[in-house]
C-alpha cells in the first residue's frame, strides 16, 4: 500500500466519522428541541419524552431540517404557543451548536 492509499483511507475514516458526530448531533439537537416545545407546551414527564421522540423520527421523513422545523412550529401554534418561526430556527441553532460541542466531546 502506498502513502497515496493510506492518506486516501485517512481521509475516508475521517469523513466516516465526522458524518457520524453530525448525525449523533443532529438527533441531539432534535431531542432538545423537543423538550424545549413539550416545555412550551405544558407537556410533562413521559408526554415530553414522548413528543421528543416524535420530534426525533420527523427528522426521517424529508432531507434538511424543514420536516423538523415545520413540526414543531405547527404544534407550537396548534397549543396556542405564540411562537414564530425565527424563534424555532433560533432554538434549532442554539441546541445544534449545543450539541455539536457534546458530540465532540464524546458525551
Amino acid at each position: 500500500m502506498t502513502t497515496f492509499d493510506d492518506r486516501e483511507q485517512g481521509f475516508e475514516r475521517k469523513f466516516a466519522l465526522d458524518q457520524e458526530q453530525e448525525f449523533k448531533a443532529t438527533a441531539r439537537r432534535n431531542r432538545a428541541l423537543g423538550r424545549w416545545a413539550a416545555g412550551l407546551m405544558g407537556l410533562e414527564g413521559r408526554h415530553a419524552d414522548d413528543y421528543a421522540q416524535a420530534v426525533v423520527r420527523s427528522e426521517f421523513k424529508e432531507a434538511g431540517d424543514d420536516d423538523v422545523l415545520r413540526k414543531v412550529f405547527e404544534d407550537l401554534k396548534g397549543s396556542g404557543v405564540a411562537v414564530t418561526e425565527s424563534d424555532v430556527r433560533m432554538k434549532m441553532a442554539e441546541f445544534m451548536a449545543q450539541a455539536r460541542e457534546e458530540a465532540k466531546a464524546g458525551k
